[in-house]
């Protein structure tokens, strides 16, 4: 067998079996998009994504009001009241503090990084109590202040950590080079680092964009208000709200909801990959 035959039936084998595990980790979202259509009964009996019967139902009831204070739409809208600032907050927090840690040198730095990092470790059931108690001596219960306020001072350490470790990879020549041309350190940072910085900070942006689109304990810890309800209580709410509840419903809005995360996902997709690779070699 010659080398480049050798080498044709290795890419065939090597693109079937990435065809067949890619098939595999997408087959349960193309069966949820096939469930949507399928009553309860066939959900339950086929494993099949394609309904034997399709049915529309499930999408039309998606729609209606839960109670008559909040609906599937009205929900999306109050959880990007809390991704929108949220991802702002954090991508410009993350920025400042990884501009300081990679770049200044100062008394206790090498304890608070430590510090910063150790928080890693802390599990977030931990500090719920302890938050909820100063929160709600501040009023900001029953509000999405506790939810935005702390991505504001850089409280998301994994981001910010990666930011860090993408810095340090920066040329420190750019720095000195703007410097010379006089530069302040604010400057210096808009117009030499964020722009070096793009593919990580879009990886930022998604991160925070996913981690608030599926945040659940959160909104149920802070949130009391039917009206303010975010999308993931409602979707789990809805779920209660009936007995022998119709699957293809819950399947539907679950789908409906997830759209606008894949649409930012795919879209940015490319600087996604190039931040998290550049990320996790640098330093």
């Amino acid at each position: 067998m010659t080398k480049e035959a050798r080498r044709k039936i290795s890419s065939v084998v090597r693109y079937t079996v990435l065809i067949l595990v890619g098939f595999i980790m997408v087959y349960p979202l193309l069966w949820m998009v096939g469930a949507t259509f399928k009553t309860n009964s066939e959900i339950f009996t086929s494993a099949w994504f394609w309904p034997k019967k399709p049915v529309t139902d499930g999408y039309a009831n998606a729609f209606v009001d839960y109670g008559g204070k909040i609906n599937l739409i009205k929900s999306m809208i109050n959880t990007y009241k809390i991704i929108i600032p949220k991802v702002i907050f954090t991508v410009v927090s993350a920025t400042v503090t990884a501009y300081g840690f990679g770049r200044f040198e100062f008394k206790g730095k090498g304890f608070l990084f430590s510090l910063m990092i150790s928080t890693l470790f802390l599990p977030q059931v931990v500090l719920n109590a302890p938050q909820y108690i100063m929160f709600n001596k501040w009023g900001w219960t029953n509000s999405y202040l506790p939810l935005v306020m702390p991505s504001l001072f850089a409280g998301d350490t994994y981001l910010l950590f990666m930011l860090i470790q993408f810095l340090r990879g920066v040329p420190k020549e750019l720095e000195e080079a703007a410097k010379i041309d006089g530069c302040s350190s604010i400057k210096t940072l808009w117009y030499v680092i964020v722009p070096m910085l793009k593919p990580s900070l879009v990886s930022v942006a998604l991160f925070q964009f996913m981690w608030t689109s599926n945040d659940f304990m959160g909104p149920l810890i802070y949130v009391s208000d039917m009206p303010k309800y975010t999308n993931s209580i409602y979707l789990r709410m809805s779920m209660d709200g009936d007995v022998g509840f119709q699957w293809n419903r819950i399947l539907a809005m679950s789908l409906i909801s997830i759209i606008p995360s894949l649409i930012v996902f795919f879209c940015a997709q490319d600087a996604f990959i190039d931040g998290i690779a550049a990320g996790g070699v640098k330093g």
